[in-house]
């Protein structure tokens, strides 16, 4: 759900300890392997981490979408680690031109916030700061990411059923 047009909003419930959510998060491989990334390191708080896609594990359907952009360089700021409670990265949204230098564009800010429910963890995800993206693909990149954070809450799940 989109709550206006500077944010997106997604909220699901894992049937995993908050513990293992958190390492799926914040653990760079990990976090890669059903985001579709290849990272560079391990997050660190105020540091900036590179990488490139690299399609999903565990979503063949997904990993078929990402391919296309297989290699394309990533680059994500890690603005705060909270343990166990919120992870925020930056990022430059839907950047997927090659032929388009975005490092002068501002980021938006992604936040994953975790709640231990019973049964579980509530899990989510906020990305704002869509205004300050340049008008002219500001709407494509809210489409394109409330779609692409639709589909990885599916990936999530299904990373943590399969691990």
């Amino acid at each position: 759900m989109m709550s206006n047009s500077d944010q997106i909003e997604k909220q699901v419930f894992l049937s995993a300890p908050r513990s293992r959510v958190w390492r799926a998060l914040t653990q760079s491989a990990e976090f890669g392997a059903w985001f579709g990334m290849k990272l560079e390191g391990p997050f660190v708080a105020g540091q900036t981490i590179r990488g490139s896609i690299a399609p999903t594990t565990v979503d063949e359907e997904v990993a078929r979408m990402q391919k296309p952009y297989e290699g394309k360089p990533v680059e994500l700021f890690v603005d705060r680690i909270e343990p166990e409670t919120r992870f925020c990265l930056k990022w430059h949204p839907y950047a997927i031109d090659s032929d388009v230098d975005y490092s002068n564009e501002p980021m938006t800010l992604i936040t994953f916030t975790l709640i231990e429910k019973t049964g579980g963890t509530e899990l989510t995800i906020t990305e704002t700061g869509f205004e300050q993206i340049p008008a002219s693909r500001r709407k494509a990149a809210i489409e394109a990411n409330d779609g692409g954070w639709a589909h990885q809450t599916v990936l999530l799940r299904k990373y943590l059923e399969q691990h």
